[in-house]
């Protein structure tokens, strides 16, 4: 699914660099849950950010569904992250004016797909809360839900259009413990459906919930 060579990511701040990746080697297949665990300042939220296709490496390469993307334009990448990678954040990202069903529609309205009409989306919308038990909360808007719920409804958004790679970047971070567990319980149904997952947390206990865990310190895995 994706597959990272020889990463290094390096910041230039006035005379001083930063080396935030040094070689960084990672790979996760089709239908594994893989946790990247860190501490803060290990370089978790730059490798997040490659894996993502929101930053580029400064040297290695970078393998997604067997493309090599490291070296895409903006343009591209953009597209990329449009049709493989669904996104779970940390703070939601929901639209508070916008309902449930509203908020997991809108990957779908960006997607380059014009067999998916304005009933299709209802369609794939409400089957994405469906799995992730919200069906009954799909016309209410985000004051109106807890925040276990919101981020139920950000995970019904990443996986409505189906997409190879779900990215959940520190998912339980603002949620009490019960929700979290809630959350990360649903996240493990999800794998078992055979969608692949990579989590990126501090968390021990989270990452327990993937099949593989990738531990990085200061910029490498360890």
């Amino acid at each position: 699914m994706l597959k990272l060579r020889s990463i290094e990511k390096v910041y230039h701040m006035g005379d001083n660099e930063i080396k935030a990746l040094d070689r960084v080697d990672v790979t996760v297949e089709k239908g594994e849950f893989a946790a990247i665990l860190g501490t803060s300042g290990s370089g978790k939220s730059t490798l997040m950010n490659i894996m993502g296709c929101l930053d580029r490496p400064s040297s290695g390469e970078y393998f997604l569904c067997g493309k090599d993307v490291s070296r895409l334009s903006g343009r591209a990448l953009s597209f990329i992250r449009n049709e493989k990678i669904g996104f779970i954040f940390q703070g939601f990202n929901l639209i508070p004016m916008l309902t449930a069903r509203e908020n997991v529609e809108l990957p779908l309205k960006y997607r380059r797909n014009p067999r998916i009409n304005v009933k299709q989306r209802h369609l794939l919308a409400d089957a994405a809360l469906e799995i992730v038990g919200l069906s009954s909360r799909a016309e209410h808007k985000p004051s109106e839900l807890s925040g276990g719920q919101q981020q139920r409804v950000a995970i019904a958004r990443a996986i409505a259009a189906e997409p190879d790679l779900i990215l959940a970047d520190e998912p339980c971070g603002n949620l009490d413990s019960k929700s979290g567990k809630k959350v990360m319980d649903t996240l493990k149904s999800l794998n078992l459906q055979g969608r692949t997952i990579v989590l990126i947390t501090h968390d021990e206990r989270a990452a327990k919930s993937a099949t593989k865990i990738i531990r990085l310190a200061d910029g490498r895995t360890v």
